[in-house]
């Protein structure tokens, strides 16, 4: 069990929930929970919402408040609260009361079980279909690609040993795949059954936009995950079948000239085929040279996922 458990709640123009959350939270942890600290960390919030967590930090000492100075994103507010966070168990939830403070026992519980990370799994989820059915798309797309199997992977509701936070790098809007970061740097991931309320003050703060961005991210996270130590194999493989393609066309065309006397100076399929090969080049060219960057970090020692997987493995074997 932990011995202090920090609940991070990122804000953004959430005035009117903090207060009704923070009374959630008593209610939830009252009786046979570990001490808790409440961290809120304000996005930017433009409706007085950080003046609401000042009150409430100056009135109880188990509430702390961080300000960043302008809306940077969920996942900048994350990584701030997890750097400000004292307890040894994280967890965090939605400013917006839709997470139920009164599920945080038994989504910490699997840690005692051995799990590093334990995500949420709205049930019966209360938002309206624009919301709904693309979610379940984005989920069933990032579970088939990257072979990890959790149904909710953007729940705002989820429970960290403390080496998870400390090792993984959240950035940009990386949020969406913490379970994925977590997964490809060793950690044990599994998900819970959670309840889903319906939003009763302010509004949702995601527009279309987060759409496009989730592709690119998960192609970012695919990409560091597979490939971050190892470039040449994704773009050298690339840059050779383009070559190989490239050549086999050029060496048709030859036959083609020289076999059978057909002109071939006009032909588009003499200009792909040197594209081909061209691009190919460039490819394995960028894979050296991502392998020369990957060559000199491991230089300078492992990263932090690798650390932490020695210092577990070393920790185990002491008798």
């Amino acid at each position: 069990m932990a011995t202090l458990l920090s609940l991070v709640i990122p804000v953004f123009n959430e005035a009117d929930s903090l207060e009704p959350l923070v009374a959630e939270i008593d209610e939830a942890l009252a009786a046979g929970a570990p001490p808790f600290e409440i961290l809120f960390v304000d996005d930017g919030s433009t409706d007085g919402s950080f003046a609401v967590m000042e009150r409430l930090a100056q009135a109880r000492r188990d509430v702390r408040a961080v300000k960043l100075r302008r809306n940077f994103g969920k996942a900048a507010a994350l990584a701030h609260g997890f750097a400000a966070a004292r307890g040894d168990v994280i967890v965090t939830l939605d400013g917006d009361r839709q997470d139920d403070p009164a599920e945080i026992p038994s989504l910490i519980a699997p840690l005692d079980r051995g799990y590093d990370l334990v995500s949420g799994w709205k049930q019966s989820r209360q938002d309206p279909l624009n919301k709904t059915l693309p979610s379940r798309f984005f989920n069933w797309t990032v579970r088939r690609a990257t072979g990890i199997p959790l149904h909710d992977f953007n729940c705002g509701l989820k429970a960290y040993r403390r080496e998870v936070v400390d090792t993984i790098n959240v950035y940009g809007e990386l949020h969406r795949y913490i379970p994925v970061v977590a997964a490809q740097a060793g950690f044990r991931v599994t998900e819970e059954r959670v309840s889903h309320r319906r939003r009763v003050a302010g509004r949702s703060k995601y527009g279309w936009q987060r759409y496009l961005r989730g592709y690119l991210d998960l192609l970012t996270v695919l990409f560091l995950g597979r490939y971050q130590h190892r470039p040449q194999h994704l773009f050298g493989g690339i840059g050779t079948l383009l070559i190989a393609v490239g050549f086999l066309v050029e060496v048709y065309l030859t036959v083609d000239k020289l076999v059978f006397g057909q002109a071939i100076g006009q032909r588009p399929l003499l200009l792909l085929g040197a594209l081909l090969i061209i691009v190919g080049v460039q490819l394995l060219s960028l894979g050296l040279i991502g392998e020369l960057i990957a060559n000199s970090r491991a230089r300078t020692g492992p990263d932090a996922a690798q650390v932490g997987a020695v210092v577990e493995a070393g920790r185990a074997g002491r008798p």
